[in-house]
Protein backbone atom coordinates (compact mmCIF):
# COMPACT_ATOMS: atom_id res chain seq x y z
CA UNK A 1 0.00 0.00 0.00
CA UNK A 2 2.73 2.54 0.80
CA UNK A 3 4.92 2.04 -2.05
CA UNK A 4 1.39 2.25 -4.18
CA UNK A 5 1.02 5.63 -2.88
CA UNK A 6 4.24 6.98 -4.35
CA UNK A 7 4.26 9.37 -6.85
CA UNK A 8 6.97 11.71 -9.44
CA UNK A 9 6.72 15.35 -8.49
CA UNK A 10 9.41 17.69 -9.12
CA UNK A 11 7.51 19.84 -6.26
CA UNK A 12 9.69 20.25 -3.46
CA UNK A 13 7.49 21.22 -0.23
CA UNK A 14 8.86 21.68 3.21
CA UNK A 15 7.49 18.99 6.10
CA UNK A 16 6.82 22.01 7.97
CA UNK A 17 3.98 22.86 5.23
CA UNK A 18 2.93 19.73 3.21
CA UNK A 19 3.85 16.89 6.46
CA UNK A 20 2.34 18.54 9.04
CA UNK A 21 -0.87 20.13 7.34
CA UNK A 22 -0.82 16.49 6.70
CA UNK A 23 -1.11 15.75 10.40
CA UNK A 24 -3.27 18.07 11.34
CA UNK A 25 -5.85 17.04 8.28
CA UNK A 26 -5.50 13.53 9.40
CA UNK A 27 -6.07 14.16 13.41
CA UNK A 28 -8.65 16.32 12.18
CA UNK A 29 -10.82 13.26 11.05
CA UNK A 30 -10.43 11.30 14.16
CA UNK A 31 -11.46 14.18 16.62
CA UNK A 32 -14.75 13.77 18.22
CA UNK A 33 -17.14 16.30 17.15
CA UNK A 34 -16.81 18.34 20.76
CA UNK A 35 -13.90 18.07 20.32
CA UNK A 36 -13.63 19.83 16.76
CA UNK A 37 -16.10 22.33 18.14
CA UNK A 38 -13.63 23.43 21.04
CA UNK A 39 -10.53 23.42 18.69
CA UNK A 40 -12.57 25.57 16.35
CA UNK A 41 -13.90 28.19 19.23
CA UNK A 42 -10.02 28.43 20.54
CA UNK A 43 -8.97 29.49 16.32
CA UNK A 44 -11.51 32.23 16.20
CA UNK A 45 -10.10 33.57 19.21
CA UNK A 46 -6.65 33.22 18.33
CA UNK A 47 -5.92 36.59 15.99
CA UNK A 48 -2.30 35.96 15.11
CA UNK A 49 -1.95 37.12 11.74
CA UNK A 50 1.38 34.80 11.10
CA UNK A 51 -0.79 32.29 9.55
CA UNK A 52 -4.13 31.85 8.22
CA UNK A 53 -6.50 31.04 11.14
CA UNK A 54 -7.59 27.54 9.99
CA UNK A 55 -6.62 24.32 11.83
CA UNK A 56 -4.37 22.86 8.93
CA UNK A 57 -2.65 26.68 8.26
CA UNK A 58 -2.00 26.71 12.12
CA UNK A 59 -0.09 23.28 12.53
CA UNK A 60 2.81 25.47 10.73
CA UNK A 61 2.54 28.49 13.22
CA UNK A 62 5.03 27.23 15.34
CA UNK A 63 8.00 26.97 12.70
CA UNK A 64 6.59 30.74 10.95
CA UNK A 65 6.81 31.99 15.19
CA UNK A 66 10.65 31.07 15.29
CA UNK A 67 11.67 32.32 11.82
CA UNK A 68 10.02 35.43 12.95
CA UNK A 69 12.61 36.05 15.21
CA UNK A 70 11.86 33.85 18.15
CA UNK A 71 14.84 31.41 18.08
CA UNK A 72 14.41 30.89 21.70
CA UNK A 73 11.83 28.40 20.74
CA UNK A 74 14.36 26.36 18.14
CA UNK A 75 15.39 23.43 20.14
CA UNK A 76 11.89 22.44 21.10
CA UNK A 77 10.90 21.35 17.72
CA UNK A 78 13.55 18.20 17.88
CA UNK A 79 15.81 15.98 20.19
CA UNK A 80 18.93 15.46 18.85
CA UNK A 81 19.92 11.71 19.91
CA UNK A 82 23.22 11.38 18.98
CA UNK A 83 23.77 7.82 17.06
CA UNK A 84 27.01 6.92 18.73
CA UNK A 85 25.47 7.35 22.24
CA UNK A 86 21.76 7.77 22.33
CA UNK A 87 21.10 9.19 25.24
CA UNK A 88 17.37 10.74 25.18
CA UNK A 89 17.83 12.39 28.85
CA UNK A 90 20.98 13.85 27.85
CA UNK A 91 19.42 15.04 24.39
CA UNK A 92 16.67 16.79 26.16
CA UNK A 93 18.64 18.83 28.75
CA UNK A 94 17.69 16.20 31.77
CA UNK A 95 13.97 17.54 30.50
CA UNK A 96 13.99 20.38 32.50
CA UNK A 97 11.02 21.48 35.21
CA UNK A 98 8.32 23.90 33.72
CA UNK A 99 8.15 27.01 35.84
CA UNK A 100 5.53 29.23 34.61
CA UNK A 101 3.52 28.90 30.66
CA UNK A 102 4.95 26.14 28.84
CA UNK A 103 5.68 28.91 26.09
CA UNK A 104 7.96 31.08 28.56
CA UNK A 105 10.81 28.39 28.52
CA UNK A 106 13.39 27.63 29.14
CA UNK A 107 14.70 27.85 25.69
CA UNK A 108 17.04 24.40 26.32
CA UNK A 109 14.47 22.00 25.78
CA UNK A 110 13.16 19.46 23.56
CA UNK A 111 9.86 18.01 22.05
CA UNK A 112 10.02 15.17 23.84
CA UNK A 113 9.50 17.24 26.93
CA UNK A 114 7.05 20.01 25.17
CA UNK A 115 4.57 17.71 24.15
CA UNK A 116 3.25 16.90 27.70
CA UNK A 117 3.57 20.23 29.12
CA UNK A 118 1.57 21.82 26.42
CA UNK A 119 -1.28 18.74 26.37
CA UNK A 120 -1.52 18.99 30.33
CA UNK A 121 -1.86 23.44 29.71
CA UNK A 122 -4.64 22.49 26.97
CA UNK A 123 -6.59 20.51 29.27
CA UNK A 124 -6.04 22.60 32.81
CA UNK A 125 -8.91 24.31 33.64
CA UNK A 126 -6.99 27.31 35.02
CA UNK A 127 -5.19 27.97 31.84
CA UNK A 128 -5.16 31.65 30.54
CA UNK A 129 -7.26 31.51 27.08
CA UNK A 130 -4.10 33.12 25.66
CA UNK A 131 -2.19 30.22 26.52
CA UNK A 132 -4.35 28.00 25.75
CA UNK A 133 -4.66 28.75 22.44
CA UNK A 134 -0.62 28.57 22.47
CA UNK A 135 -0.89 25.46 23.93
CA UNK A 136 -2.86 24.31 20.93
CA UNK A 137 -0.32 25.47 18.06
CA UNK A 138 2.53 23.89 19.35
CA UNK A 139 1.24 20.84 20.37
CA UNK A 140 -0.45 20.37 16.56
CA UNK A 141 3.04 20.94 15.34
CA UNK A 142 5.46 19.47 17.59
CA UNK A 143 3.73 16.44 17.45
CA UNK A 144 4.25 16.06 13.59
CA UNK A 145 8.29 17.54 14.42
CA UNK A 146 8.68 14.21 16.34
CA UNK A 147 7.79 11.99 13.94
CA UNK A 148 10.16 13.22 11.56
CA UNK A 149 13.05 10.48 12.11
CA UNK A 150 15.89 13.34 11.61
CA UNK A 151 13.95 15.25 14.51
CA UNK A 152 14.97 12.77 16.49
CA UNK A 153 18.29 11.63 16.17
CA UNK A 154 21.66 13.17 15.00
CA UNK A 155 25.10 11.85 13.91
CA UNK A 156 27.14 14.91 14.59
CA UNK A 157 26.29 16.54 11.55
CA UNK A 158 23.07 18.58 12.92
CA UNK A 159 20.46 16.14 12.50
CA UNK A 160 21.84 15.41 8.52
CA UNK A 161 22.48 19.01 7.62
CA UNK A 162 25.67 18.75 7.21
CA UNK A 163 24.98 15.56 4.89
CA UNK A 164 24.65 16.97 0.70
CA UNK A 165 23.26 14.30 -1.50
CA UNK A 166 23.16 14.41 -5.30
CA UNK A 167 19.67 13.76 -6.82
CA UNK A 168 20.90 13.45 -10.54
CA UNK A 169 22.10 15.95 -12.42
CA UNK A 170 22.40 19.48 -10.84
CA UNK A 171 20.10 19.05 -7.77
CA UNK A 172 21.75 18.19 -4.61
CA UNK A 173 20.36 19.02 -1.22
CA UNK A 174 21.22 18.09 2.40
CA UNK A 175 19.74 14.97 3.96
CA UNK A 176 17.77 16.29 6.62
CA UNK A 177 15.72 18.10 4.06
CA UNK A 178 15.78 15.02 1.98
CA UNK A 179 13.52 13.80 4.47
CA UNK A 180 11.72 16.97 5.45
CA UNK A 181 10.84 18.01 1.90
CA UNK A 182 11.72 15.76 -0.89
CA UNK A 183 9.71 12.45 0.30
CA UNK A 184 6.68 13.74 1.31
CA UNK A 185 6.30 15.58 -2.25
CA UNK A 186 6.96 12.28 -4.09
CA UNK A 187 4.37 10.73 -2.30
CA UNK A 188 1.81 13.40 -2.66
CA UNK A 189 2.67 17.23 -3.24
CA UNK A 190 -1.27 17.96 -1.97
CA UNK A 191 -1.64 17.65 1.78
CA UNK A 192 -5.46 16.98 1.41
CA UNK A 193 -5.01 14.41 -1.14
CA UNK A 194 -2.84 12.53 0.67
CA UNK A 195 -4.31 12.67 4.51
CA UNK A 196 -7.54 11.32 2.28
CA UNK A 197 -5.76 8.81 0.93
CA UNK A 198 -3.97 7.74 4.05
CA UNK A 199 -7.15 7.91 6.28
CA UNK A 200 -8.42 5.23 4.10
CA UNK A 201 -5.44 2.91 5.06
CA UNK A 202 -5.57 3.22 8.95
CA UNK A 203 -7.15 0.57 10.24
CA UNK A 204 -9.06 0.01 13.76
CA UNK A 205 -6.64 -2.04 15.05
CA UNK A 206 -3.53 0.60 14.09
CA UNK A 207 -5.44 3.35 15.56
CA UNK A 208 -5.74 1.35 19.03
CA UNK A 209 -2.10 0.62 18.40
CA UNK A 210 -0.56 3.78 18.11
CA UNK A 211 -2.58 5.57 20.37
CA UNK A 212 -0.51 4.05 23.23
CA UNK A 213 2.67 5.37 24.33
CA UNK A 214 4.90 8.76 25.44
CA UNK A 215 6.77 11.12 23.67
CA UNK A 216 9.87 9.60 24.77
CA UNK A 217 8.46 6.17 23.17
CA UNK A 218 7.73 7.59 20.08
CA UNK A 219 11.07 9.98 20.15
CA UNK A 220 12.67 6.61 20.08
CA UNK A 221 10.51 4.95 17.61
CA UNK A 222 11.79 7.72 15.34
CA UNK A 223 15.40 7.64 16.39
CA UNK A 224 15.08 4.05 15.21
CA UNK A 225 13.56 4.77 12.11
CA UNK A 226 16.71 7.46 11.60
CA UNK A 227 19.62 5.04 12.39
CA UNK A 228 17.94 2.07 10.08
CA UNK A 229 16.81 3.96 7.01
CA UNK A 230 17.93 8.02 6.92
CA UNK A 231 21.47 7.18 7.96
CA UNK A 232 21.62 3.81 5.87
CA UNK A 233 24.34 5.87 3.64
CA UNK A 234 27.68 3.77 4.14
CA UNK A 235 30.02 6.48 2.45
CA UNK A 236 29.08 9.21 5.30
CA UNK A 237 30.83 9.76 8.19
CA UNK A 238 29.72 11.64 11.56
CA UNK A 239 30.53 15.01 11.46
CA UNK A 240 30.51 18.26 9.43
CA UNK A 241 32.32 18.06 7.17
CA UNK A 242 32.28 21.32 4.24
CA UNK A 243 34.43 19.97 1.67
CA UNK A 244 32.70 16.29 1.46
CA UNK A 245 31.40 15.61 -1.84
CA UNK A 246 27.33 14.98 -2.27
CA UNK A 247 26.43 11.42 -1.61
CA UNK A 248 24.35 9.73 -4.08
CA UNK A 249 21.53 7.69 -2.76
CA UNK A 250 21.84 3.58 -2.92
CA UNK A 251 19.10 1.59 -4.78
CA UNK A 252 15.73 1.26 -2.79
CA UNK A 253 16.79 4.49 -0.29
CA UNK A 254 13.91 6.35 -1.80
CA UNK A 255 11.89 3.50 -1.50
CA UNK A 256 12.09 3.14 1.86
CA UNK A 257 12.06 6.55 3.19
CA UNK A 258 8.91 6.67 1.15
CA UNK A 259 7.22 3.89 3.42
CA UNK A 260 9.13 5.22 6.84
CA UNK A 261 7.30 8.77 6.06
CA UNK A 262 4.26 7.58 5.06
CA UNK A 263 3.97 5.31 8.30
CA UNK A 264 4.97 8.57 10.55
CA UNK A 265 2.44 10.46 9.03
CA UNK A 266 -0.36 8.44 9.72
CA UNK A 267 0.63 7.57 12.97
CA UNK A 268 1.54 11.19 14.17
CA UNK A 269 -2.23 12.29 12.80
CA UNK A 270 -3.63 9.52 15.09
CA UNK A 271 -1.46 10.21 18.12
CA UNK A 272 -2.17 14.27 17.80
CA UNK A 273 -5.84 13.67 17.26
CA UNK A 274 -6.10 11.30 20.52
CA UNK A 275 -3.95 13.75 22.48
CA UNK A 276 -6.19 16.48 21.55
CA UNK A 277 -9.31 14.27 22.36
CA UNK A 278 -7.96 13.42 25.80
CA UNK A 279 -6.88 17.22 26.97
CA UNK A 280 -10.01 18.86 25.79
CA UNK A 281 -12.69 16.42 26.49
CA UNK A 282 -13.37 17.75 29.73
CA UNK A 283 -12.58 21.60 29.35
CA UNK A 284 -14.77 24.47 29.13
CA UNK A 285 -14.03 27.19 25.90
CA UNK A 286 -15.94 29.91 26.14
CA UNK A 287 -17.60 31.68 22.95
Amino acid sequence: MVLGLATTSSQALAWGREGHQVVAALAWDYLTPDVRQKVDLLLKQDKDTLTQPDFLSRSTWADTWRSAGHKETGEWHFVDIELDHPDLPQACYNFPAQNGPASAGPAKDCAVNKIPQFAKELGAPDTTPAERVLALKYLVHFVGDLHQPLHAADNHDKGGNCVRLALGGPRTTNLHSYWDTAVVSEIDPNPKSLSDTLFMHITYDDKQAWQQGTPSDWAQESFGLARDYAYHLTTVKAGCDPDSAPVELPAGYDAAAQTVVTQQLMKAGVRLAYLLNTALADVQISK
